[in-house]
């Protein structure tokens, strides 16, 4: 039996705010995965656990807000 979520209609708005230049490989992959690519764009990405895991790996280049 598949548990309803509780994040359903839930969004986050992710706004790159930091270069990429000299970071890890590995955290310019994640940012790929979550849709970014330039300075100040922002993505809009469900609110679940795995988007949330990404957000925590590369916080320190992120702007993130509800909605």
């Amino acid at each position: 039996m598949v548990k309803p979520s509780t994040t359903i209609g839930r969004e986050l708005s992710i706004t790159l705010k930091r270069s990429l230049i000299g970071t890890p490989l590995r955290h310019r992959v994640v940012m790929r995965g979550l849709g970014l690519r330039r300075l100040h764009q922002t993505v809009r990405r469900p609110d679940t656990p795995q988007v949330r895991g990404l957000i925590a790996m590369v916080g320190y280049l992120l702007e993130v807000s509800a909605g």
